[in-house]
């Protein structure tokens, strides 16, 4: 396990990452957390971590609904103006 101090801070560089590389690193930083042997330390910073990417998955998808949504409006407006 990585020592805390030289982890990043948990939003460093979350903001950065796709979807999938946010999920896979949340699948990680679970199965470790559930593996137990950190100190309380790591368990908070993991925790933190995994906070930071759950949100980022949650703005992916949050953001993938919208832009389906749009291009549902979008296709419904379409077959409303040639009928």
């Amino acid at each position: 396990m990585a020592d805390v101090a030289d982890s990043p801070a948990p939003d460093d560089d979350v903001a950065e990452l796709s979807y999938e590389q946010a999920r896979d690193e949340l699948v990680r930083v679970v199965s470790e957390l559930e593996q137990g042997g950190a100190t309380l330390e790591q368990s908070i910073a993991l925790w933190e971590r995994g906070e930071a990417l759950a949100r980022r998955c949650e703005e992916w998808l949050v953001g993938a609904k919208a832009r389906l949504d749009a291009a549902r409006a979008a296709a419904d407006h379409d077959s409303r103006a040639s009928s």
